[in-house]
């Protein structure tokens, strides 16, 4: 077991747990955050995306002893109290159907627009293409993320 200090969603969280600890599980386990979801366990389904330094990653594949000198963001930290364009425009227009992927979702979501406030569809498919979901609503993130790009949908990251 080794100590490390993670920067999540801009604050500092000293924690223990062995190098190959996925980040998925120290995220859950040890800090309580348990917006970031198990999904596949290999990094194909995009539940368990976070950012690290403002790119989408996935929890699931990230060993804690790489996480170290990046600045984490979880779907908590997105926005605390649900004001974030992504999270209204979910509601706005009832994209989730189970919600079990949709923290991954709105995380790559906002690593796009971060990038690219304006998608195009052709963008919002290529950005959102690792990420599945089981209930199939593709049409609904799609204008989701047109919707969020329309009221200002950018991320800022949380931290200094």
């Amino acid at each position: 077991m080794s100590k490390y200090n993670l920067q999540v969603n801009g604050q500092l969280h000293e924690v223990e747990a062995a190098p190959d600890t996925p980040l998925l599980w120290v995220l859950r386990d040890h800090l309580d955050m348990v917006g970031t979801k198990f999904g596949c366990g290999i990094g194909q389904c995009g539940a368990c995306t976070v950012h690290l330094d403002g790119n989408p990653a996935r929890a699931c594949l990230t060993p804690v002893s790489t996480a170290v000198a990046s600045r984490i963001t979880t779907i908590e930290g997105l926005s605390p109290d649900g004001s974030h364009p992504l999270q209204k425009a979910w509601c706005e227009l009832d994209v989730a159907q189970c919600g079990y992927c949709q923290a991954g979702q709105i995380m790559s979501a906002a690593a796009l627009l971060a990038a690219k406030p304006r998608p195009t569809d052709s963008d919002i498919d290529g950005a959102m293409a690792g990420n599945l979901c089981r209930c199939a609503t593709y049409y609904r993130i799609r204008a989701a993320i047109h919707r969020a790009a329309e009221i200002g949908g950018a991320v800022k990251e949380v931290g200094p």
